[in-house]
């Protein structure tokens, strides 16, 4: 009947795997309640095992938000971009640092004052999200000129309005000469037939493109793009680039010969054709050309893994490079104006060591300049769920589970509403008594703090 029966003091030291005589499987907490609690004349008569785990894997989530010891923790050295990717298994954090060289961690504090909001749309002079150049057409001819510099167009990003110009003109290149934008237009198939209509000037409307290619439909966000030029056969899912600078792994790619009607759909019906490789002078594509692409086609790359100015602008300070707190000038409305002066300054960001931002949309933790190249510590929760090996429950709590999992069984049953009161009861009870215990409250420990309450503590 013993817990260690078949285990000898040799083999435990031997194994590797130490201080899990302190844990219960979720196997086990599972096998135990079905044992004690349901059957003929107990509390609950019957019911399925599938049942028993489901409620057994919720209480574990929920007493590791805020009754087990379930923090977890992942040291990084923050690159160049400062920012830190969350963990696999995140939640929530409790506290995020960086070490210093003694090995002394240093707190960092969320910034209340900036945050990486969605980058801004392409806007005209008024703030319209969408451009209006005057542009020269030519008869028969698939290139327009129009009136400056509008060098930061997406190649096959944008679409081309105008009384005579053919329905769905695309970019396909842009060239600035002087200062003077010319694009070349084709269709979605890749050909030359989206000629004008007239040779004239007329006012046109550039917008953004919904689809790369007949794909991703990205007409909320913005991107970044790289262009090079290729060549590809059709059947061809590898392109021969005469340069791979800025392109990476996950980037789309935007070419009309890229409208495979066979590709997996996502986004609602919406094609996203990637790159899956980054060769020498390759690039590997998830899926292949429909069409040939000519030697000498612009083909663009891009990512909509773009900061926003708020961000860029931030992370780039350089004042927040130094650790002269009299220098640290972000995240501060008043310290500016205070110099000299004590009175007055706000303590929540009279420090030096750095903040951040949880940008939680994107996955990502974005730090002040000042941190990077620090080792960052992140300390945060899991919902114990992860993995087989997370799925134990400390001896402290095993009681809390029980009553977690026999109210839960029993508010969903008819037949047990009349217990359902008193489990409740039981159930914060026995959560209440958990917390009690993994409080891990020493006598000594308390004495050692309380040896510093006659210190003057200055409010």
């Amino acid at each position: 009947m013993g817990l260690l029966d078949n285990q000898t003091q040799i083999s435990y030291y031997e194994n590797g795997e130490y201080g899990g005589y302190q844990f219960t499987s979720l196997e086990d907490i599972i096998n135990n309640f079905i044992i004690s609690y349901v059957g003929e004349n107990k509390i609950i008569p019957k019911v399925r095992r599938t049942d028993v785990a489901f409620h057994a894997q919720r209480a574990i989530q929920e007493l590791s938000f805020d009754t087990f010891k379930s923090i977890k923790s992942q040291e990084i050295t923050l690159p160049p971009s400062n920012t830190m990717i969350l963990p696999q298994d995140y939640v929530n954090y409790t506290k995020i640092c960086w070490v210093d060289g003694n090995g002394i961690e240093r707190p960092l504090y969320p910034t209340r004052h900036t945050s990486n909001p969605f980058p801004s749309l392409h806007q005209n002079d008024d703030g319209e999200y969408k451009i209006n150049p005057i542009g020269t057409l030519t008869l028969n001819s698939n290139i327009v000129v129009l009136d400056g510099d509008y060098s930061n167009i997406l190649v096959h990003g944008m679409r081309v309005e105008g009384p005579n110009l053919a329905n769905a003109s695309y970019i396909h290149l842009v060239t600035t000469t002087a200062g003077i934008t010319s694009v070349t237009l084709k269709n979605k198939n890749g050909t030359n037939d989206k000629e004008a209509l007239l040779t004239t000037n007329e006012r046109l409307k550039i917008t953004r493109f919904n689809y790369l290619g007949n794909g991703l439909r990205l007409a909320n966000q913005t991107l970044t793009e790289t262009t090079t030029t290729a060549t590809a056969a059709i059947g061809d899912t590898q392109l021969n680039l005469t340069s791979v600078e800025g392109i990476e792994e996950g980037m789309f790619i935007n070419h009309p010969a890229f409208v495979n009607n066979d590709v997996p759909v996502v986004d609602g019906g919406e094609i996203a054709i990637y790159v899956v490789g980054v060769g020498t002078s390759t690039v590997e594509l998830s899926h292949p050309a429909t069409f040939a692409v000519g030697s000498g086609d612009t083909v663009g790359f891009m990512s909509n893994n773009v900061d926003s100015r708020t961000w860029d602008s931030y992370s780039s300070d350089t004042s927040n490079s130094t650790s002269d707190a009299s220098a640290y000038n972000h995240d501060t409305d008043i310290y500016d104006l205070n110099i000299g002066q004590r009175y007055g300054l706000e303590p929540s960001i009279a420090q030096a060591n750095g903040s951040y931002y949880i940008d939680n949309l994107k996955g990502l933790i974005n730090f002040s300049s000042n941190c990077s190249g620090k080792n960052i510590v992140l300390k945060y929760i899991s919902d114990g769920l992860g993995t087989d090996e997370e799925m134990v429950v400390h001896k402290f709590a095993e009681e809390a589970m029980y009553k977690s999992i026999a109210y839960a069984m029993l508010s969903t049953s008819i037949s047990g509403q009349g217990l359902v009161p008193r489990f409740k009861k039981e159930k914060f009870a026995a959560i209440r008594q958990a917390k009690l215990r993994l409080s891990n409250l020493k006598i000594e420990e308390l004495t050692q703090i309380m040896r510093g309450k006659s210190k003057w503590i200055k409010h």
